[in-house]
């Protein structure tokens, strides 16, 4: 399908036609699943969540909204991609709720943790990013298109409309801030993100 037609689904979306989203699910559906396999990949081997199931709870969160929260297919990619590491999260934390014992670990890049460290609480990281959030938007969106979306830095400078350097520079400073945030443990206000 042609990038037009899922920008006229979404322009209909926009417009309050709910019928439209269940028109473009299926012209995205492998391109979700691609996402949701990426982020299932770096949980735990006994992660009770499967990636169709991943992929239909997005769906279905998306339904919810009244109307369209996506412009493009990129940005409705990215929304998705946001949409799944919720899920993930608020999975992460029933279980860790039902069971009251271990935290829900997930594997990261190897670019993004000191080598010694392969896992990582899942909610930790969550809450990691919220604060780097409110130190730099940008930052945050960056690391959750490239490491929960598998963007890559042309994508995800597409999406946040800004040069493919930009994306680069401050995926290389949002690494090391949330390395530094997860070697400590913690997650308070340390100033500002800046480049190096």
């Amino acid at each position: 399908m042609t990038p037009e037609s899922v920008t006229e689904l979404l322009d209909r979306w926009q417009r309050g036609d709910k019928e439209a989203l269940s028109s473009l699910v299926p012209m995205v559906y492998e391109e979700l699943r691609r996402i949701a396999r990426r982020q299932l990949a770096n949980e735990r081997a006994e992660h009770t969540l499967q990636c169709t199931a991943l992929v239909h709870e997005a769906y279905v969160r998306l339904a919810k909204q009244k109307q369209a929260p996506a412009k493009n297919r990129a940005h409705f990619i990215a929304i998705a991609s946001r949409l799944m590491r919720q899920i993930l999260v608020d999975h992460a934390r029933g279980q860790a709720a039902a069971k009251r014992g271990p935290k829900q670990k997930v594997q990261l890049d190897t670019g993004l943790v000191p080598a010694p460290v392969r896992t990582i609480d899942v909610i930790e990281l969550n809450d990691a990013l919220n604060d780097l959030s409110r130190l730099d938007e940008q930052q945050s969106r960056i690391v959750e298109l490239r490491f929960f979306g598998g963007l890559t830095t042309e994508e995800t400078a597409e999406i946040l409309g800004i040069s493919p350097a930009t994306v680069k520079r401050d995926w290389n400073v949002a690494k090391s801030w949330l390395t530094r945030q997860m070697k400590k443990g913690t997650h308070a206000d340390t100033g500002p993100v800046e480049a190096d």
